[in-house]
C-alpha cells in the first residue's frame, strides 16, 4: 500500500542498542515527503521517526495504539469527530480501533512507538 500512495516506509531497524542515532543529520538528508524509518526496537514495541508533509489516508489499527510525538513542525490528526493539533513538545496516543489521519501542512519531525508487528498504513 505504500507505493500507492507514495510513502517511502523503511521497517528495517536501523540502530543497534548502544549505537547513537542522529536525528538532525537524518531530517537534512531526507528528500522525500512522507518518510518512516524504524530507529530502534525496545522489548515487544519499535521507535520510528517520521519526516512528513502532506496527508496520510485514513486508516485504522485493530490491534495496536500508536504513540506520535512532534519534535518539529506541525502534526494534526484527523479523527471521525474532531482533530488533534500537535505542536512541538506534545504527543497523543491513538487507541487501537479508532479511524485517523495523519496529515502535516508543513515539513514535520515526528517520533512514533508502536508494536513492532504494526501495520504501517492500517488493518
Amino acid at each position: 500500500m505504500a507505493e500507492k500512495f507514495n510513502y517511502v516506509t523503511k521497517l528495517d531497524v536501523k540502530f543497534d542498542h548502544l549505537e547513537k542515532m542522529d536525528i538532525p543529520e537524518m531530517v537534512k538528508a531526507c528528500k522525500d515527503k512522507w518518510f518512516n524509518q524504524t530507529l530502534t526496537k525496545v522489548n515487544d514495541s519499535v521507535v520510528r521517526l517520521g519526516i512528513v508533509e502532506g496527508e496520510y489516508h485514513w486508516h485504522k489499527h485493530d490491534n495496536d495504539d500508536e504513540f506520535f510525538f512532534v519534535l518539529e513542525g506541525q502534526l494534526l490528526i484527523d479523527l471521525e469527530d474532531k482533530t488533534i493539533d500537535l505542536n512541538p513538545g506534545q504527543g497523543v496516543t491513538i487507541p487501537k480501533g479508532v479511524m485517523h489521519r495523519p496529515r502535516a501542512p508543513k515539513k514535520t519531525v515526528m517520533l512514533m512507538v508502536e508494536t513492532s508487528e504494526i501495520q504501517p498504513t492500517g488493518d
